[in-house]
């Protein structure tokens, strides 16, 4: 299903990502994917292939949204538990609850940053040590029966910083699932990246750490409505080719 940009680019999922991969060999292809599908006139034709309706508007909106770390969370390519393809639009100051927070993901990630900048924190659980920051820890999973993120509280934690990077326009990067981490729009202007997830051993959790006090125990995912998927799509189109 869909135009010529959408099928070149599950062929290169596919083609890459399908199979048994040991971990470092699956980081590596995704970061090899996200540079090709991330350059600006090939993102730029897919997105605007799918902006016209191609592909699969009405079960990507359903998992698109505005993400409580505060960018547009709009997927591109539903591979099901294989490989999710999606664009990330960040907002300048943008974010609500969770900003802050430290987290790792279900499988592994690679991220292509195609605008703007982004900044980037990684972090170790300390073994006890008195350096670091002290962190509430959350075990964050899918409630069931809805879309709702759950938090469950899981003990007070203390982290280690151990690399700060920014990455600019052109520059990607890939991580094991469970490496801890936090990133934020790094200048004036939004930034958007193609994030990629793959992989089909995917954790039942992830692990959340903040420093912000305490949070809900359930965060509401609000899906996008097919227009207003459409029609973001189309914006990020535009400000692609105003790049």
């Amino acid at each position: 299903m869909g135009g010529r940009q959408v099928l070149a680019a599950r062929r290169l999922l596919a083609g890459t990502l399908d199979g048994e991969l040991p971990e470092h060999e699956r980081v590596a292809a995704a970061r090899s994917v996200v540079a090709e599908l991330g350059s600006p006139e090939r993102l730029l034709e897919l997105i605007a292939e799918l902006a016209s309706g191609e592909g699969d508007p009405e079960g990507c909106a359903r998992l698109s949204y505005r993400h409580v770390l505060g960018f547009d969370k709009l997927l591109l390519i539903d591979g099901g538990p294989r490989h999710m393809l999606r664009a990330h639009l960040w907002h300048p100051g943008a974010g609500a609850i969770g900003k802050e927070d430290i987290h790792n993901h279900r499988s592994p990630l690679a991220s292509h940053v195609v605008r703007g900048r982004l900044a980037m924190e990684l972090y170790d659980v300390e073994g006890g040590g008195r350096d670091g920051i002290t962190a509430a820890r959350y075990e964050e999973s899918l409630k069931e029966g809805s879309a709702d993120w759950l938090l469950e509280p899981a003990g007070p934690a203390r982290l280690r910083l151990t690399h700060v990077g920014q990455y600019a326009a052109g520059s990607a990067y890939a991580l094991p699932a469970h490496t801890l981490h936090r990133a934020w729009c790094d200048t004036d202007v939004p930034t958007v990246t193609l994030f990629l997830e793959t992989g089909s051993g995917r954790r039942q959790h992830t692990d959340v750490f903040t420093a912000a006090g305490p949070h809900p125990g359930a965060v509401p995912k609000v899906p996008l409505e097919t227009d207003d998927y459409l029609a973001a799509l189309s914006g990020l189109a535009e400000l692609l080719r105003s790049s």
